[in-house]
Formats: structure tokens, sequence, C-alpha cells
């Protein structure tokens, strides 16, 4: 029984791995396109936190994998957050633009990675430990 559960966890896991892979992948593709200075630091920052959340949806079990989840979805709301606010009324002295590089598909990502995520974490902390 615990074994037919799994596959739709599974499934959450792995499309919530792809999704904080592929905003990893955006702001390392931004910072490869020129971005530097603070902003270069922070997208860079953010590569690295999301490559190592996504490794993690894969990877860990349990309680760990628990914490991951939850970390996953905080870190995809404060990305969107952070793009949001540099959008409207800046961030660190920093005002984004719609049109600047990939703001648009950005901000789409990042609210699906919300949707799965908070799906994916909800699932995870609703599901009881296993006994090994």
């Amino acid at each position: 029984m615990a074994q037919n559960r799994q596959g739709p966890l599974w499934l959450l896991r792995i499309l919530s791995a792809i999704i904080l892979a592929a905003i990893a992948g955006i702001h390392l593709f931004l910072v490869v396109d020129g971005v530097g200075g603070l902003l270069g630091t922070m997208f860079v920052l953010n590569t690295i936190a999301g490559f190592v959340l996504a490794i993690g949806m894969l990877a860990l079990r349990g309680a760990w994998l628990r914490t991951a989840t939850v970390l996953s979805l905080l870190f995809v709301i404060a990305s969107l957050a952070a793009l949001l606010l540099a959008l409207t009324v800046g961030l660190f002295g920093i005002r984004e633009v719609w049109s600047f590089t990939l703001v648009p598909e950005t901000v789409i990502v990042e609210v699906i990675g919300i949707v799965v995520l908070g799906i994916t974490s909800g699932v995870e902390l609703r599901r009881r430990p296993q006994l090994a």
C-alpha cells in the first residue's frame, strides 16, 4: 500500500526538482549573459541554492526531505518576491523592468514552482513517517 502512495510523491519530487533546476538555470544564464555587481552575486547564490535544493528533492528521505520541501517552497517564494519588489519599488537600489532578459518567463516559472512546491510540501508533511 505504501508503494502506491510513493508514485505520486515521486512525481511531485521530480517536478519540484525540475522547477528548482530551471530557476537555478535562469539565474545562471543571466550571470553568464553579463549581469554583474550585487545583482550578479545574488544570482550566483540563487543558482547554487536552486541546484542544491533540486538535488535534495531527489536524494533526501524522511525528516530531511520534509525540511527540503519547505525550504524549497520558501526559496521560490523569496525569489519571486525579490523579483516583484525589483519590478515595483526596487530592491537594494536595483530597479528591474519587464522587458529585461527572461523576466516574464521567470515570473511564470516561479509561480508554477510555488504551486508545485506547495502541493509537494503539503503531501510530504501530511505523510506518516515510515518505520524501517
